[in-house]
């Protein structure tokens, strides 16, 4: 027997509450912000903003709220990557003097990985934008920066080591806006296979799979069907409805589909995806086997659905200029404004009124493996993940119109470097030891059964 234990009445929706936190503290008010609280309470706080964040996820899927929460209490990191929310509450409103881009929102080591590019060739860049929005640039150098930090501790670096990886990724971040205020590389630059850094293109040659071996442990190849395991779950007799809706969203998302082959974007079957993500565990995700441009069940293509959701920093910026823009939009949107010809399969599409971010799941897939880095591999990786996004942020200018002027000399101007880069270090080092704090009254309420939705009896 199955008994869903939704959220107590207290657990509601306090998104406009905290807008006006935001605008009140940026207009210099004296305010009491959440991270601030005294130990009795923060851990209240927690409980209750976490289960806010998973009103959804709690109501509809115990079970993935469930599994969510048993993730996060798996090690400080993965609790730091799925609290997104809790997070940013803390800083509602700070910084609001610096110049605004469109954030990544949720940087951390393990958002930058390996992806096709438009042309069916891998690069490496920043690959999740779920939590994009409009923010000050130092929201994401300061969350990429405690990722960092976090990452580099699990790893056993002594404080001295992780303050040395910090400060990579930061001057990383401010010597790529130097860079691009010469030219407009900005426009153009990927770190493929021919430009790239000797630790990026050992991952992009790490990542080069046929597309036949990709698929052959996911679809029967004869029956071009998906095989059925714990994570696909076949929803093939409603490959008519989705073929309707990859119809509708090829037309809206203006997808390119010029090709020798006529079937090209035929639904050949469906599968529900379980148990992907760290953040998204609990939402709604589906797997669509579709037919390739050049025909063949080894040239077929998985285009993956997954439900959008509001970026964590919604509202918590006073002056948000797209808030009319619903969860996908603004997904898709941050992926071409930061990615210089990535993959020509992101869009939007709408099931049952609910927005989902359509992209390729692709064989060209990997990231660095963080726990086989030593100090030194890890400061390079982090000064090319800094320039990685140096080259997001000065992607915000006039040119994709969310800022007049060059987005990295605006940047560059409201900074001192050497300061920054020791800000930013001394901010990590404080960040982390509340996150650790946090982790532990989660840990503690977890044991105790806080975050349970699914009982068995």
């Amino acid at each position: 027997m199955l008994i869903l234990q939704g959220p107590s009445t207290q657990d509601v929706d306090r998104s406009e509450a905290f807008h006006e936190f935001a605008r009140r503290r940026a207009k210099g008010e004296v305010l009491v912000p959440p991270l601030l609280l005294p130990k009795y309470e923060r851990r209240f706080y927690i409980r209750r903003t976490l289960r806010e964040d998973h009103q959804f996820r709690i109501q509809n899927h115990p079970e993935g709220a469930d599994a969510k929460f048993d993730k996060l209490a798996e090690d400080a990191f993965q609790f730091f990557r799925g609290t997104a929310l809790l997070y940013y509450r803390d800083y509602a409103g700070t910084d609001a003097h610096l110049p605004t881009v469109f954030t990544i929102g949720d940087i951390h080591p393990e958002n930058f990985g390996v992806m096709p590019n438009e042309d069916g060739a891998p690069f490496f860049g920043v690959n999740d934008f779920d939590e994009a929005c409009f923010a000050p640039f130092s929201f994401d150098v300061k969350r990429g920066a405690l990722g960092f930090w976090i990452a580099t501790e699990l790893n056993g670096f002594k404080k001295k080591k992780r303050r040395k990886v910090v400060r990579a990724w930061v001057r990383g971040y401010v010597d790529g806006l130097i860079e691009f205020v010469q030219d407009d590389r900005e426009k153009w630059h990927q770190w493929r296979l021919d430009n790239s850094p000797d630790m990026i293109r050992d991952l992009l040659e790490s990542a080069m799979e046929t597309r036949k071996a990709f698929l052959k442990d996911k679809i029967n190849l004869d029956k071009e069907e998906f095989i059925p395991s714990d994570e696909i779950l076949p929803h093939s007799k409603h490959i008519a409805d989705f073929q309707a809706l990859v119809d509708n969203y090829v037309k809206e998302n203006d997808i390119e589909t010029k090709t020798r082959h006529d079937d090209f974007f035929n639904v050949k079957d469906v599968a529900v995806k379980k148990g992907s993500g760290t953040a998204s565990l609990g939402l709604n995700r589906y797997w669509v086997l579709i037919e390739g441009p050049e025909g063949g069940a080894d040239r077929d293509i998985i285009l993956e659905l997954k439900q959008a959701r509001t970026s964590a920093l919604r509202g918590l910026i006073p002056d948000d200029p797209d808030t009319d823009t619903d969860e996908a939009e603004q997904i898709v949107k941050a992926q071409r404004v930061h990615l210089a010809g990535g993959d020509p399969f992101y869009g939007r599409a709408e099931i049952d009124g609910t927005p989902f971010l359509v992209r390729e799941r692709s064989p060209f897939k990997d990231d660095i493996d963080l726990e086989d880095l030593d100090v030194s591999e890890m400061k390079t990786y982090a000064r090319i993940c800094g320039k990685t996004l140096a080259q997001t942020h000065a992607r915000s200018d006039e040119d994709t119109g969310i800022m007049e002027g060059d987005a990295e000399k605006r940047i560059l101007s409201s900074i001192s470097p050497d300061i920054f880069v020791d800000d930013i270090t001394r901010f990590a080092k404080t960040a982390a030891k509340r996150l650790y704090r946090d982790y532990k009254l989660f840990k503690e309420d977890h044991k105790l059964g806080a975050f349970t939705f699914v009982h068995s009896g």
